[in-house]
């Protein structure tokens, strides 16, 4: 039918409108917080641009159920302001009526939200966690300061000292390391060259031409090697990201069926978004009231209730999940049915002859008393 063509064309250029306006807010927002954390040297200068891209993609989903939810609330206020509902009504048709545009606008919103869910984002968080490590562990490398003694990696009296340093081609001339091994003997190293390398799960320290004595002072006892290259290994766990590591990067065939309760929250979280984008959006049916002879404008302030009671409910019950507090269908099922109950008695009490509310809930419930 035509109106619902007009409603989905209405509905989606609004949602395009307000779902740009509010994406470039957060993404100038978190850029200007990433970059007081790169000019305070907690973010490498080159990742900022990535990591805000991967921030955007794992914001997309929350940010497509406030979208779809916000702009079918406005069309269809406007309607009611418009007085366009109120023909609609005497026509003898029903909100009801309205269920099947709506859907055809949000069922598509909440399939995007749903293979987000499952596969992109879990993927964007591996990455993202990847990349900021590996800039992490490169930026740490070449933290190099010519002519003073520094620290080489987190073990104790590892101490290095170079004489230049090409910060351009990463290369050091003229090094000294003194090292202490478990037993006790010191360990010092000089040589020509020098740059550092990371590969094979290893950061190393690669020397060229040069001279290792080892040997516990006052024994006489030093030992003299040269060499034309030796590895130091510097740590052999660098902290590259493992999918398996943390909720939020595994893939979300691994999650069911898991006993982990911190797995189980994070299932329960992939799955509720897209039944959420479907339960608001016929909320706003209801809520789209707009009385026009008060000219209030109470059911914005209801609508963001439903909303913030919706979102903060789902979260508290996934973090209870998470602690093994409750069970996944404990925490899974009550705030959906709590908003379908909602949307049934909003839209029931619509479609009565207009009266306090409490005295329509009680006839709804109570009709024969």
């Amino acid at each position: 039918m035509n109106y619902r063509k007009q409603f989905v064309k209405e509905t989606t250029l609004s949602a395009t409108a307000i779902f740009l306006v509010v994406l470039a807010i957060l993404v100038f927002t978190q850029g200007i917080n990433l970059l007081g954390r790169a000019a305070d040297g907690r973010v490498a200068t080159e990742a900022v641009a990535a990591l805000i891209g991967f921030w955007t993609v794992g914001m997309t989903p929350l940010l497509v159920v406030l979208t779809a939810y916000i702009s079918i609330l406005s069309v269809l206020t406007r309607y009611w302001r418009d007085s366009e509902m109120a023909i609609w009504l005497s026509s003898g048709l029903g909100l009801k009526k309205w269920i099947r545009p709506v859907l055809s606008f949000a069922v598509p919103l909440a399939i995007l939200v749903a293979v987000m869910q499952m596969y992109v984002l879990p993927w964007a968080e591996y990455r993202s966690r990847e990349y900021a490590e590996i800039l992490k562990q490169k930026q740490n490398l070449s933290l190099v300061e010519e002519g003073k003694f520094t620290e080489l990696g987190k073990k104790d009296g590892r101490m290095y000292f170079v004489e230049t340093f090409d910060t351009e081609q990463g290369e050091m001339k003229n090094l000294f390391i003194r090292d202490v091994d478990e037993t006790g003997r010191d360990s010092v190293v000089f040589a020509k060259h020098g740059h550092f390398d990371v590969s094979d799960n290893q950061r190393k320290l690669v020397l060229e031409q040069g001279y290792r004595y080892s040997g516990v002072a006052g024994r006489g006892d030093f030992d003299q090697v040269s060499f034309e290259k030796l590895n130091l290994v510097i740590n052999t766990t660098p902290k590259i990201v493992n999918p398996i590591d943390h909720r939020r990067t595994v893939p979300t065939l691994k999650l069911f069926g898991s006993s982990n309760p911190e797995y189980q929250g994070e299932l329960m979280w992939r799955l509720s978004l897209p039944i959420t984008v479907v339960l608001l959006s016929l909320l706003a049916i209801p809520i789209s009231y707009f009385n026009l002879r008060s000219g209030s404008s109470y059911n914005v302030l209801t609508a963001v209730g439903f909303f913030l009671l919706y979102q903060n409910g789902l979260t508290v019950l996934r973090n209870a999940v998470e602690d093994g507090k409750i069970n996944f269908w404990v925490g899974f099922l009550p705030m959906h049915i709590l908003i379908a109950l909602s949307v049934y008695v909003l839209m029931k009490m619509r479609s009565m002859p207009a009266k306090p509310f409490w005295t329509g809930l009680k006839e709804m419930f109570l009709p024969n008393k």
